[in-house]
This record gives C-alpha cells, structure tokens and sequence, in this order.
C-alpha cells in the first residue's frame, strides 16, 4: 500500500473515495539496472492484493547462463592435431583460441524473466588451462594464432615445448566467470569447460653413411 495515500483530488482514484491506492514493482528485462530493471507502478484496488512472492534470483540466474549455450574452446595448436601431423620435440609448440565466439570466448548476455522478474547474467572467460599431456600444465588467455611466418619462434603468449617423442593428449579447460544481478541480489557462477586434441610429437633421425 502506498504510504502516504495521495488525496482524493489526485487523479489516480478517478472519483473514487474506497479502496486503497497501492504500489507495484514491474521489471523489464530491456533494462535489467537496480532490482532487474524494477519500476513502481501505482494503481487503485478496492481491496488489498495477494501479493506473490519473487523467484529465488539465483534460479533466474541459471536459466540466464543455460540460455547462453556456452561451450569449450575450439583449440587451436600446431603441430596440428591428428596422426598426419608430427612435431618435433625441442621446437615450440603454440596454442590458442580457434575462432573464439560469444558462446566460446564471451562476452555475452542473456536475460531470464518470471512474470515481471528478470535477472541478467554476464559471461566471459578469465582464462585457459592447457594440460600439454606430459605433466606441464599452461595459463593462457586468448593465445596467438600460429602463422608460417613465425617460423620456429616460440609463441609470445601460449606455448610449450616438449622434450619427448610420442603421443600427447592435450586439454584446453576454459574458465567462465559469470556475473549476475536482478530482484536486488547479484552473485557470481563459474563454470569450467573442457576440449581435448591428440598432438604426435617426434625427432629428427639423423642418417650417417
């Protein structure tokens, strides 16, 4: 109920000298802002409403994050995966995001609403964890794409090198950090995803007649 009840004379009760003026929160998930983009609305009732209680925020915020279809990285690496490509050990591999996009990479938004509720969540990822297969494991952002140009440069961001021959599975776990806020809470969900790729790496023989 709206506290203080404006006088008669304000156009709000049309006439009316029953009932109660009251006040209401209406959200729009266009503008999430404080309290999920909550307005107050005043209308007139000639008794007092049932007022339903608001979603727990946290569940709007799942649904806000399901929506966002997030995936694990593509990875990028050379030597490139598959048993046609071999590396050499003692040369620079490098590793990187292929092609990142919103759902890989973020940032992204998405709203979730329930009546005039809404909660709106954040995404991106903080960084990448490649596990090289051989007990390294690597801390990278977003990584540079390999060119042939670079030659045998080792990368300037994400890199290893190996010092064996053989088979390697390598893991890139990407590690989302989501931001969330609405009906007057905010919070923050993490989420990890994982891709792997087999890498060959060999030596090179040297024949001496």
């Amino acid at each position: 109920m709206t506290d203080p009840q404006p006088d008669f004379v304000d156009p709000i009760w049309a006439g009316r000298t029953d009932g109660a003026i009251y006040d209401c929160l209406a959200g729009s998930p266009s503008n999430p802002g404080l309290f999920g983009g909550m307005s107050v609305l005043r209308y007139w009732a000639a008794t007092a409403p049932v007022m339903a209680a608001p979603p727990d925020p946290a569940d709007l915020a799942a649904e806000a994050v399901e929506s966002m279809n997030l995936s694990a990285i593509t990875i990028g690496i050379v030597p490139e995966p598959g048993p046609d490509s071999v590396g050499l050990i003692g040369m620079p591999v490098w590793m990187w995001v292929e092609q990142p996009s919103e759902s890989t990479w973020g940032p992204i938004t998405r709203t979730a609403s329930s009546g005039p509720w809404s909660v709106t969540a954040t995404g991106e990822v903080a960084d990448v964890t490649w596990e090289m297969g051989d007990g390294a494991v690597v801390h990278c952002e977003e990584g540079v794409p390999y060119q042939d140009a670079f030659g045998k440069q080792p990368s300037p961001s994400c890199g290893h090198t190996y010092s064996e021959q053989g088979e390697y599975t390598v893991s890139a776990t990407s590690h989302w950090v989501i931001q969330w806020n609405g009906i007057g809470q905010s919070g923050t969900i993490r989420l990890d995803l994982t891709q792997s790729a087999p890498v060959t790496m060999g030596e090179v023989q040297v024949l001496r007649q």
